[in-house]
């Protein structure tokens, strides 16, 4: 296969965007000259336009099944050769099946097989490495389009260099200008995944007053009041300005501003992800889910967890007590944000 045009279905959600990552690198060391375009949402399309790897973005906004099934016949004057279907779902399929794009490639899941050109068996457990990455990567091997997983040890932003220095004009322009101590306190699939508010506001206090940093608390609107008390405790305990973000910025604005951070403390969480792709020191608790398959990655990342007989779960909201995030102690996260920060 030698294909002149390839459309890419990314995923929806932004923190298995990034980690799909080193997937869309290695498809584009196979096929330099080929166009690649991404099909994506438009809440997760910012993670792509500055990457080497994507010549061309396509907003993905349909709704109901007649909508999709549209898109794709609008897509069919595109001639595409290929099709990648990073998300699972059976819509992906769809669309690629109306856009008439004769290979179709994605794992045969959710009913949707006869619509691929190339129904791709989903890994088994221990047939790959545990992290999420190599899922992505195991498709385009079984495909034939990668002859071995590639060595893979952290996930990684080419747009990284330009973001913070983007990043940095922006907080300059805010009057944050003596560095800046980044963080994301919520998490989109629940609470369980939450760390302690009060204990997020302790540990970031430490880190400022220790390094002089000040801090930027990031989320999304239905996480602005979280974020707002957070920064105001913080704010009760240090002279330095707190900036809550939170429902104010885009995600490519979140790109260039947590690139700027000296460090990000977060939970499991799309910012998470964001932020360590960037190479930011990033200190990640973890409770709920499970670091192994969904961590960051790097020499610059460090997760902090409680070894409970009930972690990972993975589930949405505790049931008991919390106890994997309430015995996370405000003390050790610091410590690691300041270990990294040496």
């Amino acid at each position: 296969m030698n294909p002149r045009k390839i459309l890419v279905r990314a995923t929806n959600w932004v923190g298995d965007a990034v980690m799909s990552l080193p997937a869309l690198r290695a498809l584009r060391v196979r096929f330099p000259e080929a166009e690649i375009a991404i099909l994506a949402k438009p809440w997760v399309a910012d993670l792509y336009h500055r990457e080497s790897f994507c010549d061309r973005m396509i907003p993905y906004t349909p709704k109901t099944l007649g909508e999709k099934w549209n898109a794709g016949r609008a897509l069919a004057k595109e001639q595409f050769d290929c099709a990648i279907l990073l998300q699972n779902a059976f819509e992906a399929a769809l669309v690629a099946f109306a856009a008439r794009i004769p290979a179709r490639i994605g794992y045969a899941r959710d009913g949707r097989g006869l619509l691929l050109t190339q129904a791709i068996a989903v890994p088994r457990k221990g047939e790959i490495p545990p992290h999420e990455r190599f899922y992505y990567l195991e498709l385009l091997r079984r495909a034939g389009i990668l002859d071995s997983l590639p060595e893979s040890d952290g996930i990684r932003l080419d747009c990284a260099a330009a973001a913070r220095e983007a990043g940095l004009e922006r907080f300059r322009e805010l009057g944050l200008n003596g560095g800046v101590i980044g963080m994301s306190p919520g998490a989109a699939y629940g609470t369980a995944k939450q760390w302690i508010p009060e204990h997020f506001a302790a540990a970031a206090t430490r880190v400022a007053l220790e390094t002089g940093a000040q801090v930027a608390i990031f989320g999304s609107k239905d996480e602005r009041e979280l974020c707002a008390r957070i920064a105001a405790i913080i704010a009760h305990d240090i002279s330095a300005p707190v900036k809550n973000f939170a429902g104010e910025t885009t995600l490519g604005q979140f790109i260039d501003l947590a690139a700027a951070c000296r460090v990000y403390l977060t939970n499991d969480s799309g910012g998470m992800h964001i932020a360590s792709a960037l190479g930011v020191p990033t200190v990640a608790i973890f409770g709920a889910t499970n670091d192994v398959t969904t961590g960051p990655t790097g020499p610059l990342a460090r997760v902090v967890r409680e070894p409970v007989e009930c972690s990972p779960c993975l589930k949405r909201e505790c049931p008991i007590d919390h106890r994997c995030m309430t015995r996370v102690s405000a003390e050790r996260v610091a410590l690691a944000a300041l270990d990294l920060l040496k």
